[in-house]
């Protein structure tokens, strides 16, 4: 057995992980880079593998850091299945086709300007058109199904709790030998005792472990009062006639605030009259149909969620809650002066309608903006969370007067203390871990914790390294990696990418 890492080694997104025995060719997540220029330009790159190779992608969840490449590696030549959720194959069909216009009307406006200075045109990543083919090779199933590929190879999706549909991957190989290997994908882990969704399931015991590390150096802080602090935020920037701008991920953290404010909105409270004169509108046309998903998918629930629905409350919806739908109505809630809650997408205000609510709220004294998820490295969101007091949204230079707070209580990522509860939910230890999918300090530190308190065994890969796994002894041998099997356009893509990562 072989394990490479493609993605989400050298910084938190990106996530894609090839699994190789025998004949087979085995992808873990195929998702897009997020962040600086020079992380969002390895998008376009070539895989480190021939994608018409690869048998199986098994998706542990639809965030686009994680899919954000699926129609590429289709349009690329893969031709095999992708399994992943019931939940997370309805939400890929919406995320994927808007991530897709996204990348059209990036490439429309890089054109625009081109066309004036001479230059020529670019592609897009992938069209509307390579979204909707890719979705034909995904295939459904249920949580806690033992699926079993074929003689050597089975699979099963368990609850990760980190958003609807998302998944911890269970994989059996066996390669002739007579012991079976075990491993275990984590995803993204979810925080216990949210909203709406289960907790994370624990799993009792692996052979190796490939495991994120986003929060793995840090404590999310207030997550027992962050619905205090927001509503004291919520009812202090109104009396200023400020908005309130929550920049939130379309899918996951804007349902759960939508189901927080529920509470408060539709039942007395302290500050119910205030808040009930404050509308919130939910400005993203991806947010609205990824709420639509999270109301018809509610046989995934928690237990106390279900029971609401039965009973006939609608716990994502309220009197004071809008779907804002079209451009013209999201633009002229920036005219109107009345104090409101806008919830609105991008969660790391890289893209889409949040950029707009920005540039119209960060110079202004009197609003507030929210951060409740995480900001990658080199964001706009990240600059503005971490004090920058001048950012440019559209070419136009903002100054930053509004008061800016950052509720990590919020977060679906599970933090250092949650992940090290997973890991020691195995009752027989794993013989390594893989560390991914985190900033390098949070990698470094989580794998030393894990070391210094559970006696395992930790890898922080390298970008493309392969790790042998042999299969008698359990060790792990990193190799060097063997670029002489690909094409000579993988080559030098990824000689090239390996350069400037050295150089970095």
């Amino acid at each position: 057995m072989r394990i490479s890492f493609h993605g989400a080694v050298e910084s938190v997104t990106g996530s894609c992980h090839l699994l190789e025995w025998g004949n087979k060719k085995v992808l873990l997540d195929c998702g897009q880079f997020q962040g600086s220029n020079r992380e969002e330009k390895m998008n376009f790159d070539d895989f480190d593998f021939v994608p018409s190779e690869i048998d199986y992608l098994l998706l542990s969840h639809c965030h686009i850091d994680h899919c954000g490449r699926i129609p590429l590696l289709v349009k690329r030549g893969f031709k095999g299945d992708i399994i992943c959720t019931k939940p997370t194959y309805d939400l890929c069909k919406i995320m994927l086709l808007d991530s897709a216009h996204i990348h059209d009307s990036e490439a429309e406006w890089e054109n625009r300007k081109g066309k004036r200075a001479g230059k020529q045109l670019v592609e897009p990543l992938y069209t509307q058109e390579d979204a909707m083919n890719c979705m034909e090779y995904f295939k459904p199933k249920l949580y806690g199904q033992m699926l079993k590929i074929d003689n050597d190879f089975s699979v099963r999706f368990l609850d990760a709790g980190h958003i609807l549909g998302s998944s911890l991957i269970e994989i059996w190989v066996n390669e002739g030998a007579d012991e079976e290997l075990k491993i275990v994908y984590s995803g993204d882990l979810g925080v216990e005792n949210r909203p709406l969704l289960n907790n994370p399931s624990y799993i009792e015991e692996a052979d190796y472990v490939i495991m994120e590390s986003t929060y793995g150096n840090r404590l999310h802080q207030g997550i027992e009062s962050r619905m205090d602090k927001l509503i004291d935020i919520i009812i202090n920037t109104a009396r200023r006639g400020g908005n309130v701008i929550i920049p939130a991920f379309a899918v996951g953290r804007t349902q759960e605030i939508i189901y927080e404010l529920n509470r408060y909105y539709d039942y007395p409270s302290k500050y119910a009259e205030e808040l009930r004169k404050m509308p919130v509108y939910i400005d993203s046309p991806l947010a609205t149909k990824s709420t639509e998903i999270f109301e018809s998918n509610s046989q995934v629930f928690d237990e106390e969620t279900r029971k609401l629905v039965l009973s006939g409350d609608n716990p994502l919806h309220f009197e004071n809650l809008k779907f804002v739908q079209s451009a013209i109505e999201s633009k002229l809630l920036n005219e109107d002066k009345t104090p409101k809650i806008i919830i609105s997408a991008s969660g790391m205000c890289e893209a889409g309608r949040i950029k707009h609510h920005l540039k119209h709220n960060l110079w202004r004294k009197e609003s507030s903006i929210v951060f409740v998820g995480y900001q990658a490295e080199n964001t706009l969101g990240r600059r503005i969370r971490d004090g920058e007091k001048l950012v440019k949204i559209f070419g136009e230079e903002i100054n930053i007067s509004a008061q800016i707070f950052d509720l990590e209580g919020f977060s679906g990522h599970a933090d250092k203390n949650g992940l090290l509860k997973w890991i020691k939910g195995f009752t027989k230890k794993p013989k390594k871990i893989f560390i991914v999918h985190g900033e390098a300090d949070a990698k470094a530190e989580f794998a030393k914790t894990i070391e210094a308190e559970l006696s395992i065994d930790c890898i922080v890969p390298y970008f493309a390294q392969i790790y042998e796994l042999d299969k008698n002894k359990f060790s792990v041998r990193e190799l060097t990696r063997y670029i002489q099997e690909f094409p000579d356009s993988i080559q030098a893509a990824g000689a090239e990418k390996i350069d400037n990562l050295l150089k970095d």
